[in-house]
């Protein structure tokens, strides 16, 4: 099955040098399971010809917000609309949850409450689990028919469903306690407020459940593109 990533963004120059950049974080979470990647780095404009060229998409992080003015940002909604359109499955991961929320129309901002850096406890179809963030901008008001699928008290929408194809989650399941110390390093210090980035260094090994969210967007994956729906979609 071939896995197309759409490249929001770049991970820190020291972090790309230790860790690989950011497609290459997703390709470690999804190893093992069949899956054939190829990246299209969207943020430098180079976009698929057509959401045909993947069996399924996966949008990373970025540090761009989805409202910002960027030449990548329109043709990048129209190119969800047109894989959800036409059956293909797409994944959204933290800016990715949010540029697919805003593509279908929903409302995205820099959420007033500020922050969350570091472990974070959701609740996902009714159970807790625990992943790493790294976000100021959130999904403030989800898509019309766009069903929630895991929330907390700070994140009320961190995790949605788009009928059959669509997938997002605000979290980062690709990074490690590694990265995200990195990330406190190199993008933290003096933006994201003190208490925060000690909270988040606190807390670092209770993100466990980064597994648990790969099966997930694997069996989304799966399941989609070997429905016979799909198929005749596509």
């Amino acid at each position: 099955m071939k896995i197309g990533i759409l490249q929001t963004g770049q991970a820190p120059d020291a972090l790309r040098a230790a860790y690989g950049d950011y497609p290459a974080l997703f390709e470690a979470l999804l190893e093992g399971q069949g899956f054939r990647f190829v990246t299209w780095h969207v943020e430098a404009m180079e976009f698929p010809d057509s959401p045909d060229q993947a069996d399924g998409w996966l949008i990373t992080g970025s540090r761009h917000g989805v409202y910002e003015d960027h030449p990548f940002i329109a043709p990048l909604e129209q190119f969800i609309r047109d894989a959800l359109g036409g059956g293909r499955p797409v994944v959204g991961i933290c800016f990715g949850h949010q540029i697919m929320a805003q593509a279908l129309g929903g409302r995205v901002e820099k959420f007033a409450g500020g922050w969350a850096v570091g472990a974070q406890e959701y609740l996902l179809d009714g159970r807790a689990v625990t992943l790493n963030a790294w976000h100021q901008d959130q999904v403030i008001t989800p898509p019309e028919g766009a069903r929630t699928l895991a929330s907390n008290a700070f994140c009320a929408h961190a995790a949605l469903a788009y009928g059959k194809a669509g997938l997002s989650v605000q979290a980062h399941p690709e990074f490690d306690d590694r990265f995200i110390q990195g990330l406190i390093d190199t993008r933290g210090r003096g933006v994201v407020p003190e208490p925060l980035l000690q909270g988040a260094e606190a807390r670092k090994g209770a993100a466990r459940d980064a597994p648990e969210i790969a099966r997930m967007i694997v069996d989304h994956f799966k399941r989609v593109v070997c429905s016979p729906a799909s198929s005749e979609a596509t």
